[in-house]
């Protein structure tokens, strides 16, 4: 990124001991903690509310002047407000973990378990100069900082920027920003996406009891704070569950100058949902297709590669790919799945599994998606694996994606061969590192002392 656009905030410690002035833990480091308990579970931002009590309290210890006894009420109603939740959030590790903060703030603050617990009013700070025109969220705030449109946050001479496109879908199948296809397991929870800008996590499930074929039933979205431009937003989907706003009720990026660069827009209610990014350059589609989600992203090169020191991007699917033991090679499957037909139609005369003939699973893809491509082979593997007639809509939704967010029409298509040259060519690069190490090890071992 360009030096212009890196954050400034402090990275804060690690649990509760995060303090602000006066040993108090400031609106923005007790943000952080939370946002990692409801990104770690986010059931409780939709189940147990009590994301509605720590909104109040940050509404009134956000600011600065209240005195010690005033900081004290606000815990205690707080507190007051969090086990009035406790019958609905039983069992709930991030409810307690709540709990248990609160606890160790009132200690550190000395605080009175007995005494009033009304929401003492903040003092109200000098009157801030006349805001700008009040705009919806449909519309964007085109005097916004230039530091939040991302192609014009961009130096003159800079290149434009390169723009790389990921989807994962149906079984699951994960097209990387490198253009890699593959068919996962990745059973539970995994990355996606995690850079300086935002997170991306998924969890799946198996379709089918025992079934290696898994497919995505949640999705959490976090878009960290940047600048004046948005606040720290997360956006949590379920089977069933399609919202068109953020976990807050929200449906931009705050009230900051530049929020209107971060929108969510409903396209289809329940089924369609685009989250668009401007001041990082990046768009993200989420579908429910049956009772599965799709998601697809388009992203700069640059943002992509963007992570925070000391951080790295190994275990991210997007940018690398489901681990070698996550695979499912696609050609031993049909392979299986053509002789299990045959088996079949010799014993029964019947369909093969869960429904579906390898011959009538391709000409039910041939339906919506004529080329046959890697999307068509994938909805060809759903059909067999789950016989679930939906994973036919996922595989043409997901190339649909492909169209309006990928930035090469040459690589709209990626077909088996591609796939396999670029295995070959990955396979090649990692012998030819292992031989010119081999190399400068007999190179040191025979050089004379």
């Amino acid at each position: 990124m360009q030096p212009q656009r890196e954050r400034s905030e402090a990275r804060p410690r690690a649990g509760w001991m995060v303090m602000g002035e006066r040993g108090r833990p400031s609106a923005l480091d007790v943000c952080r903690v939370l946002a990692v308990f409801f990104a770690l579970f986010p059931s409780v931002s939709l189940q147990c509310k009590v994301i509605k009590c720590t909104t109040e309290y940050l509404a009134v210890t956000s600011n600065s002047g209240l005195g010690e006894e005033e900081y004290c009420t606000a815990l205690r109603a707080y507190k007051s407000c969090v086990g009035r939740l406790a019958r609905s959030c039983r069992g709930d590790l991030a409810y307690h973990s709540v709990q248990h903060g609160i606890e160790d703030l009132m200690n550190q603050k000395n605080c009175s378990k007995v005494g009033p617990t009304f929401q003492p009013r903040p003092r109200t700070p000098p009157p801030p100069p006349p805001p700008p025109p009040v705009l919806t969220d449909s519309q964007e705030r085109s005097d916004g900082p230039e530091v939040c449109h991302y192609e014009r946050s961009l130096t003159r001479n800079s290149a434009q920027p390169n723009y790389t496109h990921c989807g994962f879908f149906g079984d699951p199948h994960l097209r990387t920003f490198g253009d890699a296809f593959q068919t996962c397991k990745v059973e539970g929870a995994w990355p996606l996406i995690h850079n300086k800008f935002l997170s991306v996590q998924v969890t799946n499930l198996p379709v089918l009891p025992g079934s290696l074929a898994t497919a995505t039933s949640k999705l959490t979205i976090i878009f960290r704070n940047f600048q004046e431009c948005v606040e720290q937003k997360m956006y949590h989907a379920e089977t069933d569950d399609l919202p068109a706003a953020f976990a807050d009720g929200s449906k931009n990026g705050g009230d900051r100058y530049g929020a209107n660069t971060l929108r969510v827009v409903e396209k289809v209610p329940g089924q369609h949902v685009e989250i668009q990014a401007k001041y990082i350059g990046t768009t993200i589609v989420v579908r429910q297709v049956g009772r599965y989600l799709t998601f697809a992203v388009r992203m700069p090169e640059e943002v992509v590669n963007s992570v925070e020191e000391g951080e790295t991007q190994d275990l991210y699917l997007c940018l690398h790919g489901c681990p070698a033991n996550q695979r499912i090679d696609f050609r031993s499957f049909r392979a299986h799945a053509a002789e299990a037909t045959q088996s079949a139609s010799r014993t029964r005369g019947g369909a093969g599994t869960h429904g579906f003939t390898y011959k009538s699973a391709k000409a039910k893809c041939k339906e919506r998606l004529p080329v046959e491509d890697l999307y068509f082979q994938s909805c060809v593997f759903d059909l067999l694996s789950s016989g679930d007639i939906n994973f036919t809509m996922a595989a043409y939704y997901a190339f649909e994606d492909v169209k309006m967010l990928h930035s090469n029409s040459n690589r709209y298509h990626i077909y088996e061969k591609d796939a396999l040259s670029s295995a070959a060519q990955r396979g090649k690069n990692v012998l030819l590192v292992l031989v010119l190490n081999l190399l400068a090890i007999l190179l040191w071992s025979t050089a004379p002392l």
